[in-house]
């Protein structure tokens, strides 16, 4: 008797704005007799279309993405499509982003550096219901899960640390006093556990709290 996997191959919706890395992994899907591409999309709005079309069985998105990034463009889906099964795709541990996308209902995720390895084991593991998160993001995750998240002024203060302003120069730009801006830059470094605050922008823009 047939499975369900060899009667109706797995749709897969592959997002992702290098067309080298589209190819790669439609190729990989197509090789496989129990999965299908379904549909590519170059950017997070265009994906949001395509799965409305489509509805794939799976989708794989990048992070990453003009126009719409990918933690949007799922956010966006599974509010339609609350059973969605989206897998991230990443270059990066910065659990910020990779937070979003835990909160936003991604089923999964996937680091391009180990794609070769666990993109079709991934793929079917979700199909079938299966939350997969590799163990380098799961640490990554687990390591910074007590740590209160920045506030969005605390985050302004650290972009302009991080452009090289002075405590004086971040207060005149953000019309505060230079005590304040000592008080947030204080929490800043007690929340990323950091040094100093060449220290803290290292770590901000590695878990990708900021970008320069």
């Amino acid at each position: 008797m047939e499975t369900s996997n060899t009667a109706r191959p797995i749709s897969v919706l592959v997002v992702d704005d290098h067309p080298l890395l589209r190819t790669g992994l439609g190729e990989a899907i197509a090789s496989q007799a129990d999965m299908r591409v379904a549909g590519e999309a170059c950017n997070g709005r265009d994906a949001v279309e395509l799965y409305r079309t489509l509805r794939p069985d799976v989708t794989i998105m990048d992070i990453a993405m003009p126009e719409m990034c990918g933690v949007t463009a799922l956010q966006e889906i599974r509010r339609e499509h609350p059973g969605a099964r989206i897998v991230m795709l990443t270059t990066y541990k910065g659990d910020v982003q990779i937070m979003r996308a835990v909160q936003g209902g991604a089923a999964g995720f996937l680091l391009k550096s180990t794609l070769r390895k666990d993109l079709l084991d991934t793929i079917r593991g979700v199909h079938q219901g299966q939350r997969r998160i590799p163990p380098e993001i799961a640490m990554e995750l687990a390591q910074h899960m007590g740590q209160g998240p920045l506030s969005p002024r605390e985050t302004e203060v650290l972009n302009h640390a991080a452009t090289g302003h002075s405590n004086r120069r971040i207060a005149e730009q953000l019309a505060i006093s230079e005590e304040t801006v000592k008080a947030h830059m204080k929490n800043v470094l007690a929340k990323l556990a950091a040094n100093d605050r060449t220290h803290a922008v290292t770590i901000a823009l590695r878990r990708g709290i900021i970008s320069i």
